[in-house]
């Protein structure tokens, strides 16, 4: 598909808080703004629908084999909803390899799911989820207050109209129900030292990366009530890498399998003893102090 015929709708605000925004230059054939109010990076124009093709994607060892670490520290996110749990309904937007319900129901959540790749969808069957559904969430029509908890890892980045799908969030989750996503974080260390070119900035599948201050104005309007953001992470692969070879931006996708392979070597060896993972926690202690962590992490409660 050519970029051309992936551009849908021009003029586009800042999906965060309507602000406009600046020109950073062209990604992947699309024009990416940075917002002038709450310095979120996203693009110009909207895609069209099927500019990104996610019914290609969950297909490989690199996205449907999931390392144990990354299974344990889910675990122990999943452990922390026990709070909200009142219907025991839980919900995961965008469910991809499903670790996130794996690990629910391994805790004795009802699971359900949603997500646009069939793959996905296919794959989530043949573990043991019937309850999922293949489209967006407007599609899906839940109830209204019908889940505990909402998951939306990795998905927010993704998504044309995200003030809209945090509405439907806010309205299918009961009162003092736990939105709990994560996303990228438009001015974390990574976008700071490499801008455009990190591999994170990746339309037309990356629609927008927030910055907190965005994130926060957006989850404000949907009608959260307490909302706690925390940014952790940095590769410095990714950024050493770029610095050697500035051209080996041109070549995204495999720019992206690197920073993945990379990105989960590195917390593996983080995670092999304590003393190591104490290093890991105090880094992050600092970049979420700092803001500078590349991933957003949200704790929003209706």
């Amino acid at each position: 598909m050519s970029n051309s015929a992936s551009i849908a709708s021009p003029g586009r605000p800042c999906p965060a808080c309507d602000g406009s925004g600046k020109s950073l230059g062209h990604k992947n054939g699309f024009e990416m703004l940075l917002c002038n109010q709450c310095r979120s990076l996203f693009t110009a124009e909207t895609p069209r629908a099927d500019a990104a093709d996610y019914d290609g994607t969950y297909t490989t060892d690199e996205t449907t084999v999931i390392p144990e670490f990354i299974h344990k520290r889910v675990r122990e996110i999943v452990s922390g909803f026990s709070p909200h749990r009142d219907s025991n309904r839980l919900l995961d937007l965008g469910f991809g390899s499903a670790v996130f319900m794996q690990a629910a129901s391994a805790e004795g959540w009802n699971v359900s799911g949603t997500e646009v790749s069939r793959t996905a969808v296919e794959n989530a069957r043949k573990l043991g989820f019937p309850d999922v559904f293949h489209g967006d969430l407007m599609k899906a029509e839940y109830p209204t207050g019908h889940f505990d908890v909402v998951v939306a890892s990795e998905v927010l980045e993704h998504v044309a109209d995200v003030k809209l799908l945090l509405k439907e969030v806010v309205r299918i989750l009961r009162p003092g129900g736990l939105l709990w996503a994560s996303t990228p974080h438009g001015r974390g260390l990574s976008f700071r030292l490499l801008q455009l070119q990190w591999s994170v900035v990746y339309p037309p599948f990356h629609l927008q990366l927030f910055s907190v201050t965005g994130a926060r104005t957006m989850l404000k309007a949907a009608d959260f009530q307490r909302i706690h953001l925390d940014t952790h992470g940095f590769n410095p692969y990714e950024v050493l890498q770029a610095r050697r070879d500035p051209a080996a931006g041109a070549n995204v996708q495999s720019q992206n399998l690197n920073r993945v392979n990379t990105s989960r070597q590195l917390n593996e060896a983080l995670m092999r003893t304590p003393v190591r993972r104490a290093c890991k926690d105090m880094l992050n202690s600092l970049l979420n102090a700092t803001r500078l962590g590349d991933r957003l992490k949200i704790h929003a409660v209706r």
